[in-house]
């Protein structure tokens, strides 16, 4: 079976909604040694955070994301051509929103899906962390560089089981560079860029640049006067993946 073949399978099962024999028979397509008769039994980290039970979270939810950690574990997980087109299928079913021409690396993780929303050619790299309890709101062509975090929620510090939650916005256009973290309720404005190894605990303006830690205003981007798309924000080599906005 090609790879397309492989994807277009995957694709009509995810539509129709994935049961356990659907799980069994994608983990032997992807060459999983998954032990298949404890399936129905599997819970997923998500299963034990508080905030799960404020969501939406059916057993295929479950399964869904199930399939988009285990794909890393797995030979083809490399297979850029596979495992890209794989997480997109399951981003457009498991996340509250996702549009056109996402792209997700390997080792993206996430908690509560539900609670997150990508806009259009969002390019998500390797070993970025997403704490969406509070709610997570992404525009369209936003960069996120490897290891970037995201918290959405704090703990009290005399009571550990008290949380709180605090939604992170992302506008459009926005770039954020390796090692940053983004801490809870924090809105960073469009077409503005967070440098490497920052920490950002207030709202960022639009069209900025910040650093550090805390991170601070460093100077305004230099856009040379080019806005949105002008920015050109395609990541892969002949814009692969959003070939669409490279034409």
């Amino acid at each position: 079976m090609s790879i397309q073949e492989k994807l277009t399978q995957f694709e009509k099962i995810v539509d129709k909604g994935i049961s356990a024999e659907d799980l069994t028979y994608i983990l032997q397509m992807l060459g999983s040694p998954f032990p298949i008769d404890i399936i129905q039994e599997i819970k997923i980290y998500c299963d034990y955070l508080p905030k799960i039970q404020e969501v939406s979270f059916s057993q295929e939810k479950r399964y869904l994301h199930f399939l988009w950690d285990i794909l890393d574990k797995l030979p083809i997980s490399v297979v850029c051509n596979f495992a890209i087109p794989f997480r997109q299928i399951i981003a457009k079913k498991l996340f509250k929103k996702c549009g056109k021409n996402f792209i997700a690396d390997e080792d993206v993780r996430f908690n509560i899906a539900e609670n997150i929303e990508i806009g259009d050619n969002v390019f998500i790299t390797r070993g970025v962390y997403l704490d969406s309890k509070g709610g997570i709101e992404i525009g369209d062509s936003v960069a996120f560089g490897e290891r970037v975090i995201i918290f959405t929620h704090t703990h009290s510090e005399d009571n550990h089981a008290e949380r709180d939650y605090k939604k992170v916005v992302i506008k459009d256009y926005v770039k954020l560079y390796t090692n940053s973290t983004i801490l809870p309720g924090v809105t960073i404005g469009e077409q503005a860029i967070v440098a490497a190894g920052s920490m950002v605990n207030k709202d960022v303006e639009a069209n900025t640049l910040v650093g550090g830690i805390p991170a601070k205003l460093l100077r305004k981007r230099k856009t040379n006067i080019k806005k949105r798309e002008e920015l050109n924000h395609i990541w892969f080599l002949n814009g692969a993946f959003q070939r669409e906005c490279h034409q």
